[in-house]
This record gives structure tokens, C-alpha cells and sequence, in this order.
């Protein structure tokens, strides 16, 4: 099968990848309510077609954060994702930088930040959640800083970990033991590419940035009771004081669904948001992405930058989302789909594609540049 889009990805990477890691990627917390919201709600916006504008120099560049980018497109933040391939941020850093966009690296990544930051051409960006132990995390955003990251990602809203079931039937979330691992193996084992490529020659197996923390108690066997364990429900807006200190680059605030949560965000200092739910794998039942946006946008968006993600399949919702005001989108499962099937390669295509893409919704709205694409682009019931 030749992929021609986001989702002709992530059937190929339902083929290859065992079931356990495929529905970590896939899958929403409770009954999935929101992460299927988050794409229906992005496929009902609707944008008005203009006609005999001259559009024969598309420009889709964009600035963020003091960055020239390709397109308005961040690679976010996605744990566990260098299970996907091998060594698998790695790969996925060295694509987003050929292509011109920023690369984010999650704190529960497989590679830690020093292998990225040794492979990676350009300087990428680092997420950050708040653990029980401050001098852990003070020590994650020095190491951050050591590397040269340009943009620290503070995501809010996992104070617990969200239920998933698919990872509980998958086995990836069940109990440590001898009977989970079998099952683990024997996945594994039904899918002969990535049991070589990953399983055997992908190793260390670890939360790389986790491991000075946890020593031999770093593996996937361990990823979701040190979640369980470490991240912190008592963390409050005074943490983001604690963080703006210690980080001094552009910050930005990740997991904002609420105007009045917006509104705390700048005025504690922060340089931009992220509206999202986390993919539809934490709360289930709230809005989505697309539905908050407006508001959020409305309130705050000439007092800092704010971006969105949530349901991004292709360059016509990077679109979108800037309609409803987002100043740039993260991808998350678009990219790790590719990554699974394809590695490096199938990361690179699907930038290609949604660069492609992009540029024909732009032509076919009248706009020629990413600022000219504002609300006025939507149709009127969407507007």
C-alpha cells in the first residue's frame, strides 16, 4: 500500500507495529468520546471558496517564538514515541528539521535529551511535566537548557494520568508480571520488521530522560506506575512561577481548554499556549480542540501566541485551526502513525504532505500568505 495521506499511515502502522504500542498511539481515555470529537469537530468546519485571486505565489512560512518555519507545524510532544522506530525521536528530530519545523521531545521519551540534541541539525523543543520532585524537574530543564532547546512545553493537564482502556486490554497498562510480559512478547513477536528493528536492535528500552532517576527501573514495564507515582496532583499556578524561573527561552503553557485558564496564563508570563485535551486521552467528554479554540482566541490571542492540537490529519486542518485563531498547530498522531510505519522516511512524507496540502487550501480560500488566513476564510455558520 503507497501512503497518500495521515491515515493511510496509521493502517500501515496498525500492520507493523505489535498491538500493544499501536493502541498507545491510537487509542483515548474512557469511552474515546473526545478523541473522536476532536475530529469530527475539525472535519465540520467549513471554509468559503474564492474564486479568480491571483494565487500563482503561495507563501505558507511562518515565525514562531522567533523561529522562521517551513509551515506553521510543530512535531508535539507524544511519549514512548522511540518505541515506534528505532530510536525513534531521533529519527522523527532529524525529519522535522530537514523539513523546516520544530521537533518536540516529551520528558517520558525513549531517547533522552542529550541523544537528540547529538543527532539533531537544529535545535528542537522540550516538554516538561511537573514531578513530586522539584529537584528533578529543575534538573530535566537544565538539561534542556545544556542542549540548547529553544522552547520549553509545560503540559498542565496530567496532574493524574488519564484511564485508557485500550492500553489495559493491549497489556501495556496491566500489572507488572510474568503473564503481561509473555503477552508483550508474543505481540511483538507477530510483527517480525519491528521485533528486529526495535525490539532487538532499538535498545535501551527505557524513559531515557527518567533513567538517571530510576536506574534499572526505566523500562516499558515501568512507564506507567512511575506516572502513577511521580506525577504531581498538587500542582498548582505557583509551579509555573517555579518554572518560569528556571527556564529563562519562550515558554509555553500546553494543555488550556478554559478562557479563564487562558487568562491565568498570561498573566503569570507565559509566551504562548497550547489549546488541547491531550489528544482525547485524559478527560474524557469535554470539548474539543476546535470548539474551544474561538473563545480562547478571542480573550488572549493578541496578548501571546497560541497554538492548537487536537485531530490534525492533513495541511487542510492546519488551515482550520489558524481560521479559528491559532497562530500554529501541533501534530501528534499524524506524525508517530508515519513514524511507526515508516520511520525517518514516513515522518518526512507526511510533512511533505501536509506542506502540500496546505498550500492547496490556501490557493483554493484566496490567501496567499499564513497571515491573511483569519475568520474570514470560514463559512458563515462556521464563523
Amino acid at each position: 500500500m503507497k501512503a497518500a495521506s495521515v491515515l493511510d499511515y496509521r493502517e500501515l502502522a496498525r500492520r507493523r507495529l505489535p498491538p500493544f504500542l499501536f493502541e498507545y498511539i491510537d487509542g483515548g481515555s474512557f469511552g474515546e468520546e473526545t478523541l473522536q470529537r476532536n475530529v469530527a469537530d475539525l472535519r465540520e468546519v467549513t471554509l468559503r471558496q474564492r474564486v479568480l485571486r491571483d494565487v500563482s505565489n503561495i507563501d505558507p512560512t511562518a515565525e514562531l517564538f522567533g523561529q522562521k518555519l517551513a509551515m506553521p507545524v510543530v512535531l508535539g510532544p507524544v511519549g514512548l514515541a522511540g518505541m515506534n522506530a528505532r530510536r525513534g525521536e531521533v529519527q522523527a528530530a532529524r525529519a522535522a528539521s530537514k523539513a523546516g519545523v520544530p521537533f518536540t521531545l516529551s520528558t517520558v521519551s525513549v531517547c533522552p535529551i542529550w541523544e537528540v540534541a547529538y543527532a539533531s541539525p537544529d535545535p528542537f523543543w522540550f516538554q516538561l511535566y511537573m514531578n513530586r520532585d522539584r529537584g528533578f524537574v529543575r534538573e530535566l530543564i537544565a538539561r534542556a537548557s545544556a542542549a540548547e532547546c529553544s522552547v520549553l512545553v509545560f503540559t498542565v493537564d496530567m496532574p493524574v494520568p488519564g484511564i485508557r482502556y485500550r492500553d489495559y486490554r493491549s497489556a501495556l497498562a496491566s500489572a507488572p508480571g510474568i503473564r503481561t510480559s509473555l503477552r508483550r512478547y508474543c505481540q511483538a513477536a507477530s510483527r517480525p520488521p519491528w521485533a528486529w528493528d526495535v525490539g532487538l536492535r532499538g535498545k535501551p528500552h527505557q524513559l531515557g530522560n527518567v533513567a538517571p532517576v530510576l536506574g534499572d527501573k526505566s523500562g516499558l514495564e515501568d512507564f506507567f506506575a512511575w506516572m502513577r507515582g511521580n506525577f504531581d496532583p498538587g500542582v498548582t499556578w505557583a509551579d509555573l512561577e517555579f518554572v518560569r524561573a528556571e527556564w529563562r527561552g519562550p515558554l509555553i503553557i500546553k494543555g488550556i481548554l478554559d478562557v479563564d485558564d487562558a487568562k491565568q496564563a498570561v498573566a503569570l508570563g507565559a509566551d504562548g499556549l497550547v489549546v488541547s485535551n491531550h489528544g482525547g486521552r485524559q478527560l474524557d467528554g469535554v470539548v474539543s480542540s476546535a470548539k474551544a479554540l474561538p473563545a480562547i482566541a478571542e480573550a488572549v490571542g493578541d496578548k501571546l501566541t497560541i497554538l492548537a492540537d487536537g485531530g490534525i490529519r492533513s495541511g487542510l486542518d492546519v488551515v482550520r485551526m489558524l481560521a479559528l485563531g491559532a497562530k500554529g498547530v501541533m501534530l501528534g498522531r499524524a506524525w508517530v502513525y508515519a513514524l511507526g510505519a515508516a520511520g525517518e522516511r514516513g515522518v518526512a512524507h507526511v510533512l511533505q504532505l501536509i506542506e502540500a496540502e496546505t498550500r492547496v487550501a490556501m490557493a483554493l480560500t484566496g490567501v496567499t500568505c499564513i497571515s491573511q488566513i483569519k475568520r474570514g476564510i470560514l463559512a458563515r455558520r462556521t464563523a
